[in-house]
């Protein structure tokens, strides 16, 4: 069951969130999310109008999805990007597809024109997930990530709503 993120799911989220922080190439980004910044996250989402979802099964949080505006700016107000990750045994059976659904449908139902996907290069997977949702390669940006000594590229994708 897909359903927006509660305070309560933060512990699990950030279970799901930390082997790709910790050990992936797939975000940039290698800092940890403790469950306070994950409330902080859920907070700031719904402040600002935004979705954070998680798909619930058997009271176990399986993945989640989130989006906020792509940079800060009136004139930035109709494009976002979004964040999905799921737990290892969620892969493969859909969920990341019905999250990307529920967040792109929440954001059309607030007049976003475009959704960005910011994918590292060293991730085709995910690459092929959002060529397969409909999101073109509009940019890749050489060596602007760095994680684990090395240089990453980032592959800028992009679906108009």
């Amino acid at each position: 069951m897909i359903r927006p993120a509660r305070h309560s799911d933060a512990d699990q989220i950030a279970d799901i969130w930390r082997p790709v922080l910790e050990t992936s190439l797939a975000t940039f980004n290698p800092v940890i999310k403790s469950a306070g910044d994950i409330v902080d996250l859920i907070d700031a989402r719904n402040r600002d109008g935004r979705a954070f979802f998680v798909v619930e099964e058997e009271a176990a949080i399986l993945g989640f999805a989130h989006y906020g505006q792509f940079r800060a700016g009136q004139g930035y107000a109709r494009t976002m990007e979004h964040t999905v990750i799921l737990a290892d045994t969620a892969q493969g059976r859909g969920i990341g597809r019905a999250l990307m659904a529920a967040i792109e449908d929440h954001a059309r139902s607030r007049n976003v024109h475009s959704m960005i996907a910011g994918v590292s290069g060293h991730n085709p997977a995910g690459i092929r997930f959002h060529a397969a949702l409909g999101y073109r390669e509009i940019a890749r940006l050489p060596e602007v990530g760095f994680k684990f000594g090395q240089y990453l590229d980032l592959v800028v994708m992009q679906k108009i709503l």
